[in-house]
Order: C-alpha cells, then sequence, then structure tokens
C-alpha cells in the first residue's frame, strides 16, 4: 500500500503542477462504482494530492438523474464509473464537458472509441462483461438444476429465485435489459424481460445488490456484471459466476467532467490522474474484478476472462442515446414492471 502510494504521489507531481493546484483546493465526486472502491480512489486523491474530496456514492442511474436535476446550478465536478450508457446520455443532453486528457495515449482502443462516441465528453476506465451468479448451496438445498444460459432464468422452478435491479436506477440493469433486445431482437427480447419478471423476488436499487444478497443467502441468483460475482466468490462465499451461453452484453464503465463543474481545474486532474496505471492499480486492493482501461495496469488473476466469453457486439452508441434509453425504459415501464408476479 505505501509503495502504490509513493509511486502515485511521485506522479501527480506533474499532475499538480499543470493544474496548479494548492492545498486549499476541493473536489466534489460523483462515484457509480463499489463503495470500498469509491472511498479508495477518494482518499488516495487527496494523499497524492492535498486537494480535500467530497465524494458521493449512488448507482449510474441515480447519478445521471441528479446529474440533469442540478444542471442549472451544478454541485457535482466529476463522475467517475458506473456503466457507460448514461455517461453517454449525460453527454448527449450536454450535461458533461469535453475534454482531451492527456493520458488517452495510455489506453485501450474501446477506452478512446467511448471518447469518441460522445464527442470526447467521456472516457472508458474499465470493462466487464454482464452475466449472473448463483449460491450453489441454495441451489442444492432447493433442488434447482445449475443454470447455464439467459433462458434457463425462465424456467418455472426458479420462481421467487432471481433477483435485479431495477433498469430506472440500475446502470447494470439497463445493460441486462439493452443486451436481451440485441440479442433476441426487441420483440422477444422483451418476451423474455416479461417471462423473466414472473422469476424476480425483488427489483433492487444498486446493480451490485443482488449478488450480495445471494452471498449472504438471502437470495439464489443474482443478474449482474460478472466481475461482482466474483468478488463475492473470492470473500470466500458460495458463488457460482455463470458467462450465459447465448453470448451476453457488457460495459465500458466510464469517467465524465461535468459541465458547469466549480472546480474545473481539479476535475481534470483528477480526470488525469484516474487515467493512470498506477490509479487503475487501486482496483486490486478491494477486489474490483473488471478490465482496466490504462494498457500499463494490472488485471487479477481472478477478473473474468474476456476472451473467453461470448460476447455481443454491443451497441453503445445507440443504446447510450438518449432517445433510445428513454423509450426502451419507458417500455419496460408499461410492459413488464406492471405486469403480476
Amino acid at each position: 500500500m505505501k509503495k502504490i502510494k509513493a509511486t502515485i504521489a511521485s506522479s501527480m507531481v506533474l499532475f499538480a503542477a499543470s493544474a496548479g493546484a494548492s492545498y486549499a483546493d476541493s473536489l466534489t465526486l460523483y462515484c457509480s462504482a463499489q463503495e470500498d472502491w469509491c472511498q479508495l480512489m477518494a482518499r488516495s486523491f487527496e494523499d497524492a494530492t492535498g486537494i480535500d474530496v467530497d465524494m458521493t456514492r449512488k448507482s449510474s442511474g441515480e447519478t445521471f438523474a441528479q446529474i440533469r436535476a442540478e444542471s442549472s446550478n451544478p454541485k457535482g465536478d466529476v463522475w467517475w464509473g458506473g456503466t457507460g450508457d448514461p455517461h453517454l446520455q449525460a453527454a448527449e443532453e450536454g450535461l458533461t464537458m469535453e475534454y482531451m486528457s492527456p493520458m488517452r495515449d495510455q489506453l485501450h482502443d474501446w477506452a478512446i472509441s467511448q471518447a469518441e462516441s460522445a464527442g470526447n465528453k467521456t472516457i472508458g476506465i474499465y470493462s466487464g462483461a454482464l452475466g449472473y451468479g448463483y449460491n450453489t448451496d441454495l441451489a442444492a438445498a432447493n433442488n434447482l438444476p445449475e443454470p447455464s444460459c439467459w433462458k434457463d432464468l425462465l424456467k418455472p422452478e426458479y420462481k421467487g429465485h432471481v433477483q435485479m435491479a431495477n433498469p430506472n436506477s440500475s446502470g447494470t440493469a439497463y445493460t441486462t435489459l439493452a443486451s436481451m433486445v440485441q440479442i433476441f431482437g426487441e420483440d422477444e427480447g422483451f418476451e423474455f424481460m416479461k417471462g423473466l419478471h414472473k422469476n424476480i423476488n425483488q427489483y433492487t436499487k444498486s446493480g451490485s445488490a443482488p449478488i450480495k444478497a445471494a452471498a449472504r443467502g438471502e437470495n439464489t441468483i443474482g443478474i449482474v456484471f460478472m466481475h461482482d460475482a466474483v468478488k463475492q466468490a473470492v470473500a470466500g462465499f458460495p458463488i457460482k459466476v455463470v458467462a450465459p451461453c447465448e453470448g451476453t452484453g457488457y460495459e465500458i464503465g466510464s469517467m465524465s467532467i461535468i459541465d458547469g463543474a466549480r472546480n474545473e481545474d481539479e476535475a481534470k486532474q483528477f480526470y488525469d490522474w484516474a487515467l493512470s496505471a498506477e490509479a487503475q492499480n487501486l482496483a486490486l486492493q478491494v477486489n474490483a474484478f473488471q478490465v482496466p482501461s490504462n494498457t500499463g495496469a494490472q488485471t487479477s488473476d481472478s477478473a473474468p476472462d474476456m476472451s473467453t466469453i461470448k460476447l455481443i457486439d454491443y451497441d453503445f452508441k445507440k443504446y447510450g442515446s438518449s432517445d433510445e434509453r428513454k423509450r426502451l425504459l419507458r417500455k419496460w415501464d408499461e410492459e413488464v414492471s406492471v405486469l403480476p408476479q
């Protein structure tokens, strides 16, 4: 830990010098990654720069709604983490600002593609595949077959055993909805969501909550990003991670500077730092198993191997657009969420 902090501190000398930061400066950070990662990022940036960070953690959908609500008088400076679709929508609606970081040449192509699709108003910081995990003890106790595909989750024996987040509040759940539409086509995709609804025991606010509930033995199957399920398995819980047989969507977790940020210089400084290999390596300390966007950053041996997962050609530009996201969410509200269970 001391070695990592020392490395970050030394790398931040350049960032601080270019931004002219002083020890009285501050930053308001909106974070949509896991809580412990958000805290570590905030505190490490403080240690490296002396800049005070006021961090708030909310899910992607909640943060997007907050930034939109505050648009006439922005309170936040940087939005770090969470699925890329709402970041793209925020960019389209003019809620975030264009910024070309000098760190871009250190990033994977998919991170730059995310930026370019949004007029450089956001950028990729990590990626991760969608899937689900299940509690093997509960599955055995309830004599449930081991699922391996998306359509397995529609079987009547899983009624009351499946949990996912609400796509209105959760970027994870919106990625699930958009992925089903792309995997099966819109008509069949919504039929899938209707069938799945029959087996859902709860729609949570947070995208990772379903697998945390499964780890605690309060739920059997959680639809989440696979790295969130891996986190629970590595922690010793009886969770098996599934990459669905039909293929699956994925996220490009993103970062954006809020348009009208009160601390724009500090926001750019955080942005550049967060794209460094040193900052992205902090993920390993909190068992965050996403694939980092900096080509020099380390990936845990426990992280899902994206090369072995059947990934769809997820259309980030279309499904991250404001009109399409609003349309799909409205359709889900009107055709799926109102159905009896």
